[in-house]
Order: structure tokens, then C-alpha cells, then sequence
């Protein structure tokens, strides 16, 4: 049979069996007119936050700096009002108290709880390491900030949510464009959401790539139809003006990245073991805080500076004076403290991993970053990256990558996944900027209520039933 024929064939009976199946999510939310949501948002949000109330169970996957905070606050808002329930929004430790503030900004009362016994009616917010103190089934509706938590799909925290607010009506997953070609990920959203599970979505788009496990490639008669099912359940934007909205301020400055290698004049790219890389970083670890420290003591604006070792952060600490240092074993009440101070000008630099600060916090009024080194993790990169290069960001953003040249595999890798990275957020938006168009300005169920102005009038054959009973 000829090969073009043969995928024709292939499509038609892939689509047959698509039709056979219920794959798109049921809209079980609130019909809401634009008009009655917060005037403060911009076009796009108020269109967002009103198709997800119309879903009732939703995700939005748009990039750094478009809002997602004000869009899950007036989602979390509306819910309350209109199912009457309890909404919870869970997040990143450094990202709870921003919320709270930023709700104070859109008139939206969120408080800040521990554990169920601080719960009041309405709306509160926790994070992630204190979720096991919540009762699930106390909330209708349930919002994940920083939601990309979800792609450790066998870890614990991915089980857990799931598993607890698997019978909760409302619910809303927002995060930055999802990691590089991670279908996992976008899989663990839809079973969050409760659209499919993770295996159900590998079984019916996609098929197995070799031995690797993890290496899962589209159908490619299945692709049109992947991209259709996601955008029915989630919302994908890189930029409003992607969308056909024309609207101002939605430009990235230029970002200047700048490699110095402290130890030779250019990177080797060689394969090394986790033993020798270890070794590599701790016989260069002098040489590249310093050069950290140079730069940060040169000047007189915030800095960020990221590090992946506690050895490192003690280093820099001590090398620049009136820097704030932040580990892992730091108290709750310190970390959102740093990031307070931080944001509002008190602290001017600030010493951390990348794990414990690098999602979700706003620091656009900083533009000067230094990494002290790479870790394999190209996500944990452009987060930390993003912190400051985001919507709203007035300066040219520095970025100082700091390595040996031992490092220049890792170095290599990030970039490698970088252009994975703007490839599939490039494939995301190519297939789903027609359909969310449509989506975010349709009108088929969100229609003006009905008020009637004539008085009815009961038909003869009904006065007469009603004489004779």
C-alpha cells in the first residue's frame, strides 16, 4: 500500500476512535460576564479567570510575568462567592506571603494558614511542606501555584495531591510553560484536573520511544488531536499579543548572559562522573566565589546570587558583607522574611539555591543574577532566571554564569535544553493559539441572563383546570 495512503487510513480510523471516546473535559463551572469581575485585570486575564470559571477545572500554563497570581486570586475569589465553600491555594513558601500581599492589592482577603484549625470562611493559602495539615475535603475549590511540583509523577507530593483533592469541584493548576518536551508533566496536570489519568493520555497520544522509559514521542496522526484535547482543559500563552490581544508593556528587555571561566580560557566538554564533577566544583569553589563576590562588590544595585552548595553559600556570605544568606534549614518566618526585604529594597543581595527561592517569587526589580556554577537542571535555570527577566522588568537583565571548565558538559546540556525548551513552547502555541482564541472569547454558554417584561398569561384549558379543581 502506498505510505501516504496508509497514514490517510491510519487518521481516519485514529480519528473514529477518538470519536468513540469522551477525551474533552466537561465545562462544570460558573458562567460569569466579564463585567463582574475585577476591574483591575487586563483584557486577557478577565477572559482567562472567566473560561475558567466556565470549566470549573482548569490549567493555565502562561509565561513569567502575565499575571497568574491576580488571575488564581480572582478565580479563587469568585468560586468562594459562588459555591459558598472554602477555597485553599497552595504554594512555594517564598510565594505565600507575595500572594497575601498582592490579594490586598485586588481587594481579595487570602489568609495565611498552617493547618486546618487557622482555616477561617473564604479563601486561605499554604505551602507545599505544610499540606498534610489540611483536610481536603473541607474545600470546594483548590488552586496549585507553581503547579510544574506535579512532574515528579511517582513522587510522594505528586501522589498526595492528587489522591486528596481528587473529589474537590474546582480546580485550577497555573505555572509557567511546563519543562522541556515533559509530557509527563502536562499528564500529571490532566489527571490533577481530573480530565485523564497519565496513563490513559500515553495510551491513547502517545507510543514508546526504545528502552528509555521516560522517552515517550506523539502519534504523529495523533498530534492535531493532542494539541485540540489540551487546549479544552488548559490555557498555553507566551505573550497576550500571541493571543490577538493589543495591549502594552508585554515586552522582555534584552537579557545579557555572560560566561566567565575561572580556571582556564574556554570550557571542556567532557563526559564526567558524579564523583568527578563533585571534585571539580569543590577544587574550583574559591576561584568562583570570589569572582562572584567581585562582581557584586563592584557595585552598588541588588544582586541575586544562586548556589548549589551549603559549603558555596557560606563562602559568598562571608565575601560579600552585606549580603543575606538563606539555606535550606532556615525557618519558614526567615525565608519569607528574606524575600520581603528583598522585594522591597531593604537587602541588596541575596545568597540561595535556586530550590529554595527560584519559583514563583517576583524580583523584577532587580536585574543583576549570578549563578556560582550549573546544576543539570535547565528548569531550575530559567526559573531562577525568570525571577527578574519577567513581564513588567523596566532594565536590561545581567546574567553571570560562573563555572570551570570542568563544567563545560553541564554548560552544554543547559543550552541543549534551552532549545528544546523554546521548541516545544513554540509547538504549544502553534497548535493551541486558534483553538484559545476561540476558547477565551467564545460566548455559546456565557450568555446575558433573561429578564422577562411581560406578565404571563395562563392559556384557557389551565383557568379551567384550575376553576375545576
Amino acid at each position: 500500500m502506498v505510505p501516504d495512503v496508509a497514514e490517510r487510513i491510519n487518521e481516519v480510523n485514529y480519528q473514529d476512535f477518538l470519536n468513540n471516546k469522551t477525551f474533552v473535559l466537561e465545562s462544570k463551572g460558573f458562567d460569569v460576564e466579564k463585567e463582574d469581575l475585577n476591574p483591575m485585570l487586563f483584557s486577557f486575564q478577565l477572559d482567562i479567570v472567566r473560561w475558567a470559571l466556565a470549566k470549573g477545572r482548569a490549567a493555565i500554563f502562561t509565561d513569567c510575568g502575565t499575571g497568574k497570581s491576580a488571575i488564581q486570586l480572582e478565580w479563587a475569589n469568585k468560586i468562594h462567592e459562588l459555591s459558598g465553600g472554602d477555597v485553599l491555594i497552595v504554594a512555594p513558601l517564598a510565594v505565600v506571603e507575595q500572594t497575601r500581599r498582592e490579594g490586598i492589592k485586588f481587594g481579595i482577603d487570602v489568609r495565611v494558614c498552617a493547618s486546618q484549625d487557622d482555616v477561617q470562611h473564604g479563601i486561605s493559602i499554604t505551602n507545599y511542606e505544610k499540606l498534610d495539615h489540611f483536610v481536603a475535603s473541607r474545600f470546594q475549590g483548590v488552586v496549585l501555584d507553581e503547579s510544574s511540583i506535579l512532574k515528579s509523577y511517582s513522587g510522594k507530593m505528586r501522589n498526595q495531591i492528587i489522591n486528596a483533592f481528587m473529589e474537590t469541584p474546582y480546580k485550577l493548576a497555573c505555572t509557567a510553560t511546563p519543562a522541556p518536551n515533559d509530557y509527563m508533566e502536562l499528564g500529571n496536570h490532566s489527571e490533577f484536573i481530573g480530565v485523564m489519568t497519565r496513563a490513559e493520555m500515553l495510551a491513547m497520544f502517545f507510543c514508546h520511544d526504545g528502552g528509555d522509559t521516560s522517552k515517550w514521542r506523539l502519534k504523529g496522526h495523533a498530534r492535531d488531536l493532542y494539541w485540540q484535547w489540551m487546549a479544552s482543559w488548559a490555557v498555553f500563552m507566551d505573550n497576550p499579543r500571541t493571543l490577538g490581544y493589543d495591549i502594552e508593556g508585554y515586552d522582555l528587555p534584552p537579557l545579557n548572559v555572560e560566561q566567565i571561566i575561572v580556571d582556564g580560557d574556554a570550557p571542556i566538554y567532557q563526559t564526567m562522573s558524579l564523583m568527578e564533577r563533585r571534585e571539580a566544583r569543590r577544587e574550583s569553589m574559591p576561584y568562583r566565589c570570589q569572582a562572584a563576590a567581585d562582581l557584586v562588590n563592584g557595585s552598588e544595585e541588588q544582586w541575586i546570587v544562586w548556589c548549589d552548595l551549603n559549603a558555596e553559600s557560606n563562602l559568598l556570605h562571608k565575601l560579600i558583607p552585606d549580603s543575606v544568606e538563606i539555606q535550606g534549614s532556615d525557618s519558614p518566618e526567615k525565608k519569607a522574611s528574606a524575600v520581603i526585604d528583598f522585594t522591597n529594597g531593604d537587602t541588596r543581595c541575596i545568597v540561595s539555591k535556586s530550590s529554595i527561592f527560584g519559583f514563583g517569587v517576583n524580583w523584577q526589580q532587580c536585574h543583576n543574577v549570578v549563578f556560582v556554577g550549573l546544576s543539570d537542571s535547565y528548569e531550575q535555570y530559567y526559573q531562577a532566571v525568570r525571577r527578574c527577566w519577567r513581564f513588567g522588568q523596566d532594565k536590561n537583565v545581567n546574567v553571570y554564569i560562573i563555572i570551570s571548565k570542568n563544567e563545560g558538559a553541564v554548560l552544554e546540556n543547559i543550552n541543549r535544553k534551552e532549545a528544546d525548551s523554546r521548541q516545544m513552547i513554540n509547538e504549544m502555541v502553534k497548535y493551541t493559539k486558534d483553538i484559545t482564541k476561540k476558547e477565551l472569547k467564545r460566548t455559546s454558554r456565557l450568555s446575558a441572563p433573561y429578564n422577562p417584561k411581560k406578565e404571563m398569561v395562563l392559556p384557557q384549558w389551565e383557568e379551567f383546570n384550575h376553576e375545576c379543581a
